[in-house]
């Protein structure tokens, strides 16, 4: 599902966008796709998470993910509006799977255009920071011990009060 996170008013909506799939993603694509006809762009920072094997010292065999359909594009959108109202960004698109993962799948690709480099990589990184703590997602990881689901960690909720992102998921 793919949301217009921008006004009626702005001049090109298809720039800024948020997809939730449970297939994978093409990073080269997906950067295509976002560059594809703007001149103007200079620079592209992109984020991409992967499953890890390992998590708090244990062997993760599975990621399973879940989210509120609707709800977490909605309030992903809305955290893309805000990133055009802090940072000089030319697009950005935000694809988070969900479903059952593992060891070395792609999770999340955070891509942004801008002009010049430091708006992008600053708005990468506001995006992550949201993603990590604020966005609407379940993690559950398969161990060899069996299952749990996984909090936000202390450094992630740090990470989004630098930009006064007020977050208070961690133990």
């Amino acid at each position: 599902m793919s949301l217009d996170t921008s006004s009626a008013t702005s001049p090109d909506t298809s720039r800024f966008s948020v997809v939730v799939q449970t297939q994978d993603f093409d990073l080269s694509t997906e950067i295509a796709a976002l560059r594809a006809g703007q001149a103007g762009i200079g620079a592209v920072c992109s984020f991409v998470g992967t499953v890890r094997d390992r998590n708090e010292g244990d062997c993760v065999q599975t990621m399973e993910l879940e989210h509120y359909p609707g709800m977490t594009e909605q309030a992903i959108a809305h955290m893309i509006e805000a990133a055009r109202q802090r940072f000089d960004i030319l697009g950005a698109r935000v694809i988070h799977r969900v479903g059952l993962l593992q060891p070395l799948d792609q999770i999340v690709l955070v891509a942004v255009t801008s002009a010049h480099r430091g708006q992008s990589f600053l708005a990468c990184e506001f995006l992550m920071d949201y993603l990590k703590t604020q966005a609407p997602f379940w993690k559950k990881e398969q161990t060899p011990e069996g299952a749990r689901w996984v909090d936000a960690r202390v450094s992630d909720d740090a990470a989004a009060a630098r930009w006064g992102l007020t977050a208070q998921n961690a133990l």
